[in-house]
C-alpha cells in the first residue's frame, strides 16, 4: 500500500516562498506520475502541478505557472513543490498524490487519475 507523506507548508507573507515535500517511499512503478493538487475552502480539488517519474516531464496549472516548480529525488521516491512568489489566492490545503500506472496527457490533470492521495498540507498566504 503506497501512502504519500507530506511535509512544509504553513502561514507565510505574499511575495515569499515556500517548499512542500512528498514521500512515496513504497510505490515500486518507474513510469507513475506525482502531482500536486489544492482545495480552498468552498471550492473544488483543483491540479497543481505533476512530474512523470521516468522521465521527469513537467506540467502546470496556469494560475501556478513561472511561479511553482516541481521536481523529484529519484533515489527517495520524494517529489517537491517549490512555491515561489506567492500570492493570496495560493491558500489552500495542498495534497500530494501518486498513481498507480502511467497516466496519459489528458488524464494528468484529473483527480480519479490518482490512486493514492497524502493527508493534505495548509498553505496560507497572507496579504
Amino acid at each position: 500500500q503506497v501512502q504519500p507523506v507530506e511535509s512544509g507548508g504553513g502561514l507565510v507573507q505574499a511575495g515569499a516562498s515556500l517548499r512542500l515535500s512528498c514521500a512515496a517511499s513504497e510505490h515500486t512503478a518507474n513510469n507513475f506520475v506525482m502531482a500536486w493538487f489544492r482545495q480552498a475552502p468552498g471550492k473544488e480539488r483543483e491540479f497543481v502541478a505533476a512530474i512523470r517519474w521516468s522521465g521527469g516531464d513537467t506540467h502546470y496549472a496556469d494560475s501556478v505557472k513561472g511561479r511553482f516548480t516541481i521536481s523529484r529525488e529519484r533515489s527517495k521516491n520524494t517529489a517537491h513543490l517549490q512555491m515561489n512568489s506567492v500570492i493570496t489566492e495560493d491558500t489552500a490545503v495542498y495534497y500530494c498524490a501518486a498513481s498507480r500506472w502511467g497516466v496519459v496527457l489528458t488524464a494528468l490533470r484529473v483527480p480519479a487519475s490518482y490512486l493514492y492521495w497524502g493527508q493534505g498540507r495548509q498553505v496560507t498566504v497572507s496579504s
